[in-house]
């Protein structure tokens, strides 16, 4: 009988830590509904996938935090104590997920407490993955997955090697993986590998457990559900952003200082992003629409705020692969600072067709919520009244 996929609370990401403890501090009531979404159709039905999955999640329910995990939580001096004192007592109710079939269709949902329930979605999407791929795995794909991360290697310590970085914007790379992971131990290989062969450019994972494991920094600060939960927290929708970053900053007070751009698409952010944003915050993270864009908006925001660029970090994370770190890091440095996490090309690249699942809040305290991405393919199907009328308040077109 195989082990469970999940066996520590701590193999996720590091922004569901970062998102529950402000959750806990400044929403503890709010109430959240998630839906699992497949952007495009797999090679195989995951309807197959059901009773696996159903057992999977029985497992990951009978997980606690061992003293070990939470003495390594305590250590990280953006988490605070009564926080860690929270999750001593926790552990993920099965009761908050259903998981149904329609036809081929996997259909997942989940509604609770959003202290509860937005703690599921790295678990779920790592185990749909894991689950999905174990009919692929093998010593060839394996051995391809080997020669494809040498290859990535290869690129970047041609790059470094042969004098493409520049003084003073170094190259960063981070593994973002987990949610499309191959399998687990597979992401564990990739993480060891970068660290061990490029440690001038790799500066950690977004995973907390592989970050414990193997002395890398944990990477992370927000996901778009903390920004997307204030468009229901009763503040007017017009200032649902600024309310987002203001409660980060009264939380964090410095601390894990990337904002997140893409709730209502980058010009409408960057409305909001005022002077006192801009400063407060390191840098912004780009996840959808044209990177090179995205970033020449970001650099001349800070010029016409007086704001040198030259000391903002630009993160980019959206479907990247070596060949366009390389071609970003390239266009901005001597502009900015750059940072890249990668997901699918590190976590899952061995030669097969990744599965584009997500799990993404929809409604939050019994009120629709949307993400107007700058990718039109991101853009979550919610009720469509609400939609528009967040376009109309953010003048963004349809």
């Amino acid at each position: 009988m195989r082990p469970p996929i999940i066996v520590s609370l701590l193999d996720t990401d590091l922004y569901k830590f970062t998102m529950l403890q402000a959750v806990l501090h400044h929403f503890p009531a709010a109430h959240g509904e998630y839906a699992l979404i497949c952007r495009k159709a797999p090679t195989r039905p995951l309807a197959r996938l059901r009773d696996a999955l159903e057992a999977e999640l029985d497992a990951l329910c009978r997980l606690r935090f061992s003293a070990d995990e939470l003495a390594y939580l305590r250590s990280l001096r953006y988490i605070k104590p009564d926080f860690v004192d929270y999750l001593e007592l926790f552990h993920l109710q099965r009761r908050f997920v259903r998981v149904s079939t329609d036809g081929d269709t996997l259909k997942l949902e989940i509604a609770g407490p959003m202290i509860q329930a937005m703690f599921f979605e790295i678990f779920v999407l790592a185990i749909v993955n894991e689950l999905y791929f174990r009919e692929d795995d093998g010593p060839e794909v394996r051995a391809e997955g080997r020669r494809r991360l040498s290859h990535k290697v290869s690129q970047l310590r041609a790059f470094i090697d042969g004098g493409g970085v520049e003084d003073g914007y170094p190259l960063l790379l981070s593994d973002f993986g987990t949610r499309r992971r191959f399998a687990r131990d597979w992401q564990h290989e990739v993480v060891a590998t970068l660290a061990h062969q490029l440690p001038e450019a790799f500066r950690g994972t977004s995973n907390v457990a592989l970050a414990r494991e193997l002395g890398l920094t944990p990477i992370g600060t927000m996901a778009h559900e903390f920004m997307q939960a204030f468009q229901a927290l009763g503040v007017r929708l017009r200032d649902f952003q600024k309310a987002a970053l203001e409660t980060w900053v009264q939380e964090y007070r410095g601390d894990l200082g990337i904002a997140l751009t893409d709730v209502v698409g980058m010009d409408a952010f960057l409305t909001d992003f005022d002077l006192y944003f801009a400063k407060l915050f390191d840098g912004l993270r780009h996840d959808s629409g044209d990177p090179f864009a995205w970033g020449e908006k970001a650099i001349a925001h800070y010029q016409s705020l007086k704001i040198d660029p030259r000391g903002k970090m630009l993160v980019f994370s959206d479907a990247l692969d070596t060949g366009k770190v390389l071609a970003l890091y390239r266009y901005f440095a001597g502009r900015a600072q750059t940072s890249f996490g990668v997901g699918t090309h590190l976590s899952n690249d061995l030669g097969l067709t990744p599965l584009s699942i997500v799990l993404k809040l929809t409604r939050c305290n019994g009120q629709p919520v949307a993400k107007l991405s700058d990718s039109p393919g991101k853009t979550l199907p919610v009720d469509p009244t609400f939609l528009a009328y967040l376009r109309q308040v953010f003048a963004v077109p349809a």
